[in-house]
């Protein structure tokens, strides 16, 4: 009456009857469920976590950019603080050099005044000497006299 083949597919329905009774396909499908909601989420934490990422390295970049600007724009500071300084130490140099030599040709002007000024006083004391001896070998004591009051006389005229 009834073959094997019979019976097997007695058996499976009633299996599977049993499994829909027992509300298996609804576990599974659960479990199916909440494994791909574990996925889902699993797969949205880590694009969160790479868009974080990319911010991260994009703030990282925009920050050794602005390092490097910074660190470009103080070696240009310092280049021209350096030249400028270079440029007062000229400037600062030849104002000494320049101020030094007019002292020097100041100090060799005076020299020479001094020389000029010694050079006339020894003329002077030296005609003077020279004048006293030739006066006094020529001159009697009346012409001593009449050039006395003659001089005396002269004073006179210049002080009035």
């Amino acid at each position: 009456m009834f073959d094997a083949t019979t019976w097997t597919f007695i058996g499976l329905v009633i299996f599977l009857a049993l499994l829909v009774y027992l509300k298996v396909p609804g576990f599974v499908t659960k479990a199916l469920d909440a494994r791909a909601d574990k996925i889902r989420n699993e797969l949205e934490e880590a694009r969160r976590l790479r868009e974080e990422a990319q911010q991260m390295l994009a703030e990282y970049q925009r920050k050794r950019q602005d390092a490097e600007k910074e660190a470009e724009e103080i070696v240009t500071a310092a280049k021209k603080e350096a030249e400028q300084i270079a440029v007062e130490a000229k400037e600062k140099t030849e104002e000494y050099v320049a101020r030094r030599t007019a002292m020097a040709e100041q100090k060799i002007a005076q020299a020479e005044a001094d020389a000029v000024n010694d050079v006339r006083n020894a003329s002077v004391d030296l005609a003077i000497e020279a004048a006293g001896k030739l006066l006094g070998d020529k001159m009697s004591a009346k012409n001593s006299g009449d050039l006395f009051k003659d001089a005396l006389a002269q004073v006179k005229t210049n002080l009035n």
